[in-house]
């Protein structure tokens, strides 16, 4: 069995964490706030995001970021998009050549454009090697956690991410390989944006069928942009690409989706945000999408619709008649 590092104790990092720890692995679970770290670790379980998920004897929350990953060979970044950066940074120094790093986190970063294994190739410089897998899929932290039959990919190398995929799967939790990792991290930060707009449907009032043409759809986009930027198509018929699609838009778990709900119903997004206690990953990476499909001149009208919603104020039902009144045109082209 191996000693495993999850950075980041949200909904997603704990549930991986419990992952981890029934295969028999030691995790250790770091979180930032000392506070926060000591309270898990003294009530074993996280009673705010994952209630009732009680943490096995194998599993240790900490604060304490000096050595942590010391004599470590697997390291998971479950930290969110826009604050992956200053994380890598904070324990670059500790990285080893060696060492198998996997990011769980879905978003492009606002301030480069870049995809998140760029950040942490940008942070970690000759450290990095080949050695990086993202762990991406039609995930809700809130059925992991409970053991819930789920299915997910491992991207990269195929040598390490086989070592990912042998490291998490289980009963419940069955991983696949894909060597695309570009398509993979694509579909899950662009997935993020398109739940937003399934979501403002949902506040409007639609039905299946407005639902089910905008996944379609939005496929559509992913694709486009994916293929611009050296994806493989393949990708998105998959699990990183239509599967998370699909599990975004329709969850009721889906922090996204909630905020496109919200602001079909004609909430401000400012507010909608405030109220949260979790992250909203689309919010930032329409911006960062939106900004990239404008210089590679990229069709991608759903997703600027969303960014037309939460950055310019307009509303989602003037989105939705926008979308549909465009003009005619095949469906492939």
């Amino acid at each position: 069995m191996e000693k495993v590092v999850v950075l980041g104790a949200g909904s997603w990092g704990t549930a991986l964490s419990m992952v981890l720890a029934q295969n028999g692995h030691q995790v250790v679970l770091w979180e930032y706030q000392e506070e926060l770290a000591q309270k898990l670790q003294k009530e074993r379980e996280n009673k705010k995001l994952l209630p009732g998920v009680i943490f096995p004897e194998n599993l240790e929350v900490i604060s304490e970021s000096t050595n942590l990953l010391k004599d470590v060979k697997y390291v998971i970044f479950s930290i969110p998009s826009q604050a992956l950066r200053s994380v890598v940074q904070k324990f670059s120094s500790q990285i080893q050549g060696d060492m198998i790093l996997v990011n769980t986190a879905k978003g492009i970063e606002i301030s480069s454009g870049m995809r998140l294994s760029e950040v942490m190739k940008d942070e970690i410089l000759g450290k990095y090697h080949k050695n990086l897998v993202v762990l991406s899929g039609p995930t809700h932290a809130e059925e992991v956690s409970k053991g819930i039959p789920t299915t997910i990919v491992a991207a990269g190398e195929e040598d390490k991410a086989k070592q990912i995929q042998e490291l998490f799967n289980n009963n419940n939790f069955r991983v696949y390989l894909n060597d695309d990792l570009i398509g993979v991290e694509i579909g899950a930060a662009i997935k993020n944006c398109l739940a937003i707009a399934a979501g403002a449907l949902d506040g409007l009032g639609c039905g299946d069928n407005t639902k089910a043409a905008l996944i379609t759809r939005g496929i559509a986009e992913i694709s486009r942009y994916g293929k611009c930027f050296g994806a493989k198509e393949s990708t998105f018929s998959g699990l990183s690409g239509i599967g998370d699609l699909i599990v975004t838009a329709m969850s009721q778990h889906s922090r996204n989706r909630y905020v496109g709900e919200k602001l079909g119903r004609g909430e401000h997004i400012d507010d909608i945000l405030s109220s949260m206690t979790m992250v909203a990953e689309g919010v930032p990476t329409v911006k960062a999408v939106y900004e990239q499909m404008k210089k590679q001149n990229i069709s991608m009208p759903i997703v600027e619709a969303v960014y037309r919603v939460i950055y310019e104020n307009m509303s989602a039902k003037e989105m939705m008649n926008e979308l549909m009144n465009r003009s005619v045109k095949k469906e492939f082209y």
